[in-house]
């Protein structure tokens, strides 16, 4: 990774956790009831995290105009929101069940169960918020954004792959059906976040129709990266328990195809993705440099 695009990350990603800390001050005070839900949800939303839904967002726009766009941050924290919701559930005893995330305690086990699903539920719903109260917008654009994250988020995406993920434990399934399970538990929040940075830049048919293909690919190469660190990765490093998949006997690429094939497949994925923004010019540079981090990244 080039010094260059490292300092552009870490820009967008100082940029979201600004955003984020001014539209969810709330000026909840100590002796509020609600204090200590707000301080359970800064503990998972301030824990870190690659924030790649929210920069992609962000890049993404930028892809489109090179205007700054205050709508951006709205778009990128309530990606954010849904993705620490999904993880705050995930690692829930009656799902994935881990104690780690993030290299800290899950918020369960920090706090309790209670908290972790009231949390999670509250974060999603502030996401739809944010993006209803988006500024310098049309509500056509606002509408529209509302609805690629719900679709992205619920039964037709996220929600739905990960149904499929934990019916799939213990059970052979095939590649196309492993495929199309990720595409919907990772693949459809990573499109949602280009598509939501478009939406909000004015992007065009053809420009939101190149950004989706792009999504498509790296969505993918995501999982298939994600599946290899399992394996070849190391608990401080990942932030969370390596080897959990393998454990609990889930479906993974490293699983169906082996480790050399699914190295391959994410090095395909990664040029399918690359040529899917031949359309644009310098401008998605970042964007192409944020493929190739994802799939060459260590954690």
């Amino acid at each position: 990774m080039s010094e260059l695009f490292q300092a552009a990350l870490e820009a967008i990603i100082h940029r979201n956790k600004e955003a984020m800390g001014r539209l969810l001050g709330g000026g909840i005070t100590s002796d509020d009831p609600l204090c200590g839900l707000i301080e359970a949800a800064r503990y998972s939303l301030d824990s870190g995290g690659k924030r790649v839904r929210a920069t992609l967002g962000y890049w993404a726009a930028a892809a489109v105009t090179s205007d700054t766009l205050p709508a951006t941050d709205y778009a990128s924290c309530a990606l954010e929101l849904i993705h620490t919701y999904s993880l705050i559930h995930d690692d829930l005893p009656a799902m994935d069940d881990d104690d780690l995330r993030r290299g800290k305690p899950s918020l369960h086990k920090a706090y309790d169960e209670a908290t972790a699903i009231l949390v999670g539920d509250g974060l999603q719903a502030k996401a739809f918020e944010l993006l209803a109260d988006a500024p310098e917008l049309s509500a056509q654009q606002r509408i529209a954004m509302v609805k690629v994250l719900a679709k992205a988020a619920g039964p037709a995406g996220m929600v739905g792959g990960q149904f499929i993920d934990i019916q799939a434990t213990d059970s052979d399934i095939s590649l196309e059906q492993l495929k199309a399970m990720h595409s919907l538990k990772t693949g459809a929040l990573i499109r949602a976040s280009l598509a939501l940075g478009g939406i909000a830049a004015g992007a065009s048919e053809a420009q939101l129709a190149a950004l989706d293909n792009y999504g498509t690919h790296i969505g993918l190469a995501f999982q298939v990266v994600d599946d290899i660190l399992d394996v070849e990765g190391d608990t401080a490093t990942l932030g969370k328990t390596q080897g959990k998949d393998s454990e609990a006997n889930k479906p993974t690429y490293v699983k169906l195809m082996g480790l050399k094939g699914a190295k391959a497949e994410a090095q395909r994925l990664l040029a399918d993705a690359l040529e899917a923004l031949n359309g644009f010019g310098e401008s998605a540079d970042l964007l192409r440099d944020l493929a190739r981090y994802i799939v060459e990244r260590d954690r």
